[in-house]
């Protein structure tokens, strides 16, 4: 019952409405054109649901409510992995955003999972941007905090930030991420000038 709930809160409340017409019977078409243009609704529908799911559980784990956030990324992966294919890139993001979630509610295996398989669909997509690349390095480091592991948490979010750097250039915003978790770690470890140089970049 609480599952159901939690599930109704996230993400079947606002969904509900837009199931049925893409879950249901699809109508019979009678000719090639009318075909085609049944199949472009759908997708728009299917891309509607995928982009309505993926906001609503970031806004949750925004929001620090990461068990909240686990059933709309879920109907997110569900439907873009029937648009784009289990081994698509737009899968990512979406691997990502579980991973943060399932680390917010403690449940590291789970997380290791999502990253795992993030990690080898980059790892097989060659021309995969550096952007992708750059979420999946902070999102490893993001992880290898929660375990404890802040050295293999720095190599991370070094990449994160020479990644980002690569691509939106040396004073985006987009880059500021990787500087912030990584400030925080020579925080805790109480180097304070590696530290406050690094928020000082923020």
């Amino acid at each position: 019952v609480s599952h159901q709930r939690t599930d109704w809160i996230s993400i079947h409340s606002h969904i509900c409405h837009l199931l049925i017409p893409v879950l249901g019977p699809q109508p019979c078409f009678h000719s090639e054109e009318d075909r085609k243009h049944g199949k472009e609704q759908l997708l728009r529908r299917q891309e509607s649901l995928i982009a309505l799911a993926l906001s609503t559980a970031q806004g949750f784990v925004w929001a620090g409510k990461p068990l909240e956030a686990i059933p709309a990324a879920l109907q997110a992966l569900r439907f873009s992995s029937q648009v784009f294919g289990s081994g698509s890139v737009q899968l990512v993001p979406i691997y990502l955003l579980l991973a943060e979630a399932s680390t917010g509610t403690g449940r590291l295996r789970q997380a290791a999972k999502y990253l795992s398989q993030a990690q080898w669909i980059v790892l097989q997509t060659p021309d995969c941007s550096a952007a992708l690349q750059s979420k999946l390095h902070r999102g490893l480091g993001l992880f290898s905090m929660a375990e404890g592991n802040l050295d293999q948490a720095l190599y991370h979010l070094a990449n994160d930030v020479y990644l980002a750097t690569a691509e939106f250039g040396l004073n985006s915003v987009e880059v500021s991420g990787g500087y912030l978790n990584m400030a925080s770690i020579f925080f805790h470890q109480k180097k304070m000038d590696a530290a406050n140089s690094l928020y000082t970049e923020v």
